[in-house]
């Protein structure tokens, strides 16, 4: 698949401070990810770590937080991994499924997706 970039705005929890971006749409990162200077800046804080894999294999310990990611004009509270600085916003898998939203690779867009839920969760 072809990557593309999309208009993304991670808010902290309170609402009062954000940042918008052009995030590059990774539906092979699982957390959303913007520079940890980004993100503290906009008062967004760490809750823990994770060991993550960078795309060009090495390891690292990242801190994760919770914010306010707003795409298409839909928001949703999602997590929020602290890049390294000078890295590139990644929008991940994690925000879009949150979302709703699915790639569409062909067009270099996203766009609405229908969750599935098990039939034994649905209503007889």
């Amino acid at each position: 698949m072809g990557t593309f970039e999309w208009p993304l705005r991670i808010t902290d929890l309170s609402g009062e401070r954000s940042v918008e971006v052009e995030a590059l749409v990774d539906t092979g990162a699982f957390y959303t990810s913007l520079p940890a200077c980004v993100l503290r800046e906009i008062g967004v804080e760490p809750t823990y770590r994770r060991r993550l894999r960078l795309a060009d294999g090495r390891l690292f310990e990242a801190d994760v937080g919770e914010a306010r990611a707003t795409v298409s004009g839909e928001s949703v509270t999602t997590q929020v991994a602290f890049g390294e600085d000078g890295s590139l916003p990644l929008l991940g898998a994690l925000t879009l499924e949150s979302l709703a939203l699915a790639v569409d690779p062909v067009a270099r867009r996203l766009v609405p997706h229908v969750m599935i839920m098990h039939a034994s969760c649905a209503a007889a």
